[in-house]
């Protein structure tokens, strides 16, 4: 566990992220045992309510691969493509602009 102090000086957790996988194979690790929630946080290091939450999104299929994607429509994905593709070409025209200057210094 890592700590944090925050700015009431306080010390906090930070907080852990898990992957659908890890989630899904607590969940079938329980299932397959026959554990409680409490047994399987403990066994895992895990809060019991954690578990549970993880269980209810396993029965309801929300733990696969495809349970995190969105549909993007062509226009979404464009739009992506090009916030992508304006830093580089912000860059790209600096360097040209550098360039320019470097070269008109040097003709005169």
């Amino acid at each position: 566990m890592e700590l944090d102090r925050s700015k009431a000086g306080k010390l906090k957790l930070a907080r852990r992220a898990f992957t659908l996988e890890f989630k899904a194979e607590v969940v079938r690790h329980k299932l397959a045992e026959n554990l409680t929630f409490t047994q399987t946080g403990a066994k895992f290091d895990l809060l019991p309510k954690l578990v549970q939450q993880w269980e209810k999104q396993y029965q309801a299929g929300a733990l696969t691969q495809d349970a995190g994607r969105r549909t993007v429509s062509p226009e979404q994905a464009e739009i992506a493509r090009m916030k992508a593709e304006n830093p580089r070409l912000k860059m790209e025209v600096s360097i040209l602009k550098k360039t320019a200057a470097y070269f008109a210094r040097e003709s005169l």
